[in-house]
Parts: C-alpha cells; sequence; structure tokens
C-alpha cells in the first residue's frame, strides 16, 4: 500500500503489485525516490477523474516530475477503470508511454478509458476513506491557469499574485508501507537505526535501508511481507522479526 498525504486528507492505495508488476514497481520508483512529495493535484475533471503526479511547487518554483523510461502497458479488462481506481496517464496515441502521472476514477468510466490507446493501465484501488478525500478534492473551485493547468482545482484564490502552494492541492508526501515502517523504527530505536532518513533500495526479495551508524540493516519482503533485521546488533544473523501487518497500527502506517 502507499498513502498520498494530501492537503485534503490521507490517500491509501492498494497496489496490484501481482496482476500489474511493471505498472507497480513504475509507480513505487517515483513514491520511493520522493519524487511525488510537494506535487500537486493539476488536473480536476468533476465526474471523471483527479489527475496527479505531473508537477512539482517547491517555494514557488514550479517544476515538472523528473521521468523515468515510459512502463509497458498492462492494461487487463479484468481490471476495469471503474470508481475509486487509480490508473496511469500516457501520451495519446501511443499505449507505452506512462511515465509518473496517474489518475483516480471518479465514475465507471470503463466504456471510455477500457477503449482507448490500449486501455489504461489500473494499477491499484482507493480506500473509502481515500476517495472521500478524492471526492472534496473534485468538489473545489477550478481555475484556468493556462498551458497544462487549464482544469486547476484550488483550495482557495491567492489574495494578490500568483497561485502558490497554499491554494492549491498539496501531495505533501508519498510514503509506501515499507518506508512507513523503516520511518517509524528509526524514531522509536534510534540505537538500532541511524542515522535517520537512510535510502531505501532493493535486493530481491528484500526492499531495504542500510545504517550506517550502527552498521544494522531494516527490511520487507515481498516472498511474505515480514520485517526482517540484519546486523550487528543480531550477531549479523538475518532474523525474521514477524508479520508487518502487525506494526502497520502501531506505527500509524497505510493498511
Amino acid at each position: 500500500m502507499v498513502r498520498l498525504v494530501t492537503v485534503l486528507g490521507p490517500i491509501d492505495i492498494t497496489l496490484y503489485d501481482t496482476e500489474a508488476p511493471l505498472t507497480v514497481a513504475n509507480f513505487l520508483s517515483y513514491v520511493n525516490s520522493g519524487a511525488y512529495s510537494n506535487s500537486f493535484i493539476h488536473r480536476s475533471m468533476p465526474g471523471f477523474v483527479i489527475q496527479g503526479g505531473g508537477y512539482t511547487l517547491n517555494n514557488a518554483t514550479l517544476a515538472a516530475v523528473p521521468a523515468s523510461a515510459p512502463v509497458q502497458n498492462e492494461f487487463s479488462t479484468s481490471r476495469s477503470n471503474v470508481r475509486g481506481t487509480i490508473a496511469m496517464a500516457k501520451v495519446g496515441s501511443d499505449p507505452n508511454s506512462a511515465t509518473s502521472q496517474w489518475f483516480i476514477n471518479l465514475a465507471d468510466n470503463a466504456s471510455n478509458l477500457d477503449q482507448q490507446n490500449g486501455g489504461f493501465t489500473v494499477f491499484g484501488r482507493i480506500s473509502a476513506s481515500g476517495m472521500k478525500v478524492a471526492d472534496a478534492i473534485a468538489a473545489l473551485q477550478i481555475v484556468n491557469a493556462g498551458s497544462v493547468f487549464t482544469n486547476l482545482p484550488i483550495t482557495s484564490l491567492p489574495a494578490s499574485g500568483s497561485l502558490g502552494q497554499g491554494n492549491l492541492v498539496m501531495i505533501e508526501s508519498a510514503v509506501s508501507q515499507s518506508d512507513c515502517l523503516f520511518n517509524w523504527a528509526e524514531r522509536t530505536y534510534p540505537e538500532y537505526f541511524s542515522p535517520a532518513g537512510a535510502a531505501s533500495a532493493t535486493y530481491a526479495p528484500y526492499y531495504y535501508r542500510y545504517y550506517s551508524g550502527t552498521g544494522n540493516y531494516l527490511a520487507t519482503s515481498a516472498a511474505d511481507n515480514d520485517i526482517w533485521v540484519l546486523g550487528p546488533s543480531w550477531g549479523n544473523n538475518l532474523l525474521d522479526v514477524g508479520p508487518g501487518a502487525g506494526l502497520l497500527t502501531i506505527a500509524g502506517c497505510p493498511q
């Protein structure tokens, strides 16, 4: 799961990693790199979709999210573009052009989006509480800010000058379950996991962080969803400390 922390509340996403592995891996690469932090919802079409993942705004500096190589289209009729799903946006007439941008379906758009451009790849489902946030975003005022921002949702109009972070539907951060757990462990057990904020990496089937201050590793396993530790604190043995599910509630992570 991934949590998008927006100014209107969290949007939790259950990812279809088995059904759309390339698309999920692509999305997670942006999440885990921090590319979506300080991004914003740049398109709102009430009754259709809200769209993000394309642009960031930091200290009045607007920038496009740096795009990685396009991902191969993984559309399937078993994952239609119905209300409550998230799918990848792409360039017209090129089914394999999805990079960083995604959209949330506000309605059943299967008859439209399943039929064009090779079908839009649905790669996850939004939680019920997350859809309340998505609907709240879709209910906001929309302005034409020119360029690609002709359907821009805003939380308020600026008193003067240009639109800023305080006027946009900002996504403050995007975090996966694993990174949320790592962050919690760093805060709770700094004697084992320091310095905080270590970079995450993948060594299949493990997704992990290495802590140079203590020489320890903290990892989750795609094979069993358990939490693992390795390092001097545990006699350099790889130990399974148990299912991650129980810690998600304690750590306040998406589930």
